[in-house]
């Protein structure tokens, strides 16, 4: 049978999701798709949505840009990282209950709640679709469904029985659960500033408790009637104005602006796929989600031995990305994941990473594990690693320095066996890295001033880190000067 015809820069389902005000029901996209156990369970267990929750955004985000905005081979490759993705993402919840986020009546739930996000965005504005335009679009996004490979009868027959399937998976299968909650309430008075404050980033701790209560309350607002009245979530009458003016006056701001600045992601779509960053391309517009391999230099006295903070600050900024004070094998995956996020890698080239992260973890556990609950801790993990270190060379051969290789290899998509400097930001690039201090840094480490890093070069850097006892050697200015 012939695929159906993507939507293309013309379609409602473009020119809707693409409006910089999707951002008014982004939150509540989330705490919907949450609230369905299998969701919920895999966050708890394997999400890094506590510790780094602007990048989880921004994944969430490149994702459907991925989807909703590609062209054929585009879309079918996010289909296909997503589904493998999804095949790691499986266990047992805090009841005992099995999950799966392969399980394909949660996937239909994930994608329609997104349709119907949509369609409130637009009714929340006082400006509802029509039904054609209901259908016209519904359709729309049918056809990019349909590369899933997903039954027909799990989906909504129509835009009419969207809400009809709703209100029934709301009452029927949905849970108010501890992530459900954390997002409302929790989340955004916990959250780091994002990156793109700048300058602004000192005001963020009061700028977080405004935005905090607003979107928790926007959120409240905006949910479906159905879902409030199952777990009595209070609508308020300042929610509701709140709500109302938010809406309605974003719509007429949009209306307003020039059709090149009203949109997040422009109707007419990406390029195909984005490529890994090399000589000639710049990185800086690529999404930064390389981030579990970013390794900050904590400040010591030069001549105290600086391992010992060194190991913790490692630990909590890079090991810990679920951001439970402990490290696991839902840790390593997660930087096994963010690794292969933005550089299009084949699934043999993907599987390679995931198996040398997971040849790290096995080497933490058997090594660090001593009560044998399948976690480790920061003093665990700071103890073990000074003895191995000091037992010998080969220590860190047989865990980190395996993952090591893997990243460098993944990052070296030309092959050359080098990284440039663009390649290199890719690895150490995030929002609290300075420029200069990158320059810095890659200077240190790219011995001989050819402008390139070999993998020798490259491995040495990360073992200095673990084992240099003072910052002044070059493998320790990872990111710059101590």
């Amino acid at each position: 049978m012939a695929a159906v015809e993507l939507p293309g820069p013309d379609s409602l389902l473009r020119r809707t999701l693409g409006e910089w005000r999707i951002g008014l029901v982004a939150w509540r996209l989330l705490v919907l798709q949450t609230a369905d156990p299998a969701v919920a369970a895999g966050m708890d267990r394997f999400s890094t949505y506590r510790a780094h929750p602007w990048r989880r955004v921004e994944h969430t985000m490149d994702s459907g840009r991925r989807l909703f905005f590609s062209d054929r081979e585009g879309l079918r490759r996010e289909v296909a990282r997503l589904e493998r993705t999804h095949r790691r993402l499986a266990g047992t919840d805090e009841q005992g209950r099995a999950f799966t986020a392969s399980d394909p009546a949660v996937r239909v739930w994930v994608l329609v709640t997104l349709y119907e996000c949509m369609t409130a965005m637009r009714e929340l504005s006082g400006r509802p679709l029509a039904p054609s335009e209901l259908e016209r679009m519904y359709g729309e996004f049918r056809a990019v469904c349909a590369e899933f490979d997903l039954a027909d009868d799990l989906f909504p027959a129509t835009a009419a029985d969207v809400p009809a399937y709703m209100d029934r998976t709301i009452r029927e299968r949905l849970e108010y659960s501890e992530p459900v909650r954390y997002l409302l309430f929790d989340m955004l008075r916990q959250a780091p500033a994002p990156r793109r404050l700048g300058r602004l980033k000192p005001a963020w701790p009061l700028v977080r408790t405004v935005a905090a209560h607003a979107i928790g309350a926007l959120t409240v607002a905006d949910l479906p009637e159905a879902f409030r009245e199952r777990f009595r979530l209070r609508r308020t009458r300042r929610a509701a104005l709140l709500s109302f003016l938010l809406h309605r006056g974003m719509r007429v701001l949009m209306n307003a602006l020039p059709e090149e600045r009203r949109y997040r992601t422009s109707p007419a779509g990406n390029s195909p796929t984005p490529q890994p960053a090399t000589d000639s391309t710049a990185s800086s517009d690529r999404p930064s989600a390389t981030r579990p391999v970013r390794i900050p230099a904590p400040r010591r006295r030069k001549r105290a031995d600086s391992r010992p903070a060194r190991l913790r600050t490692f630990f909590h900024q890079v090991l810990d990305q679920t951001g439970d004070g402990r490290v696991s094998s839902a840790d390593l995956q997660a930087m096994a994941h963010n690794v292969c996020w933005p550089l299009e890698l084949t699934p043999e080239r993907e599987a390679r990473v995931y198996a040398a992260f997971e040849t790290w973890w096995q080497h933490l556990r058997a090594g660090m594990d001593a009560d044998g609950d399948g976690q480790v801790s920061c003093e665990e993990f700071v103890t073990a690693m000074l003895t191995g270190i000091d037992a010998g060379p080969g220590y860190l051969e047989q865990g980190v320095l395996v993952a090591v290789r893997a990243i460098f290899h993944a990052v070296d998509a030309d092959g050359s066996g080098h990284l440039c400097a663009d390649e290199y930001r890719t690895v150490f690039g995030g929002s609290r890295v300075h420029p200069a201090e990158l320059n810095h840094g890659f200077r240190q480490l790219d011995h001989d001033g050819d402008g390139r890093i070999t993998e020798d070069e490259f491995v040495q850097a990360f073992t200095d880190y673990f084992t240099a006892r003072t910052d002044t050697t070059a493998g320790s200015q990872l990111l710059g000067r101590p």
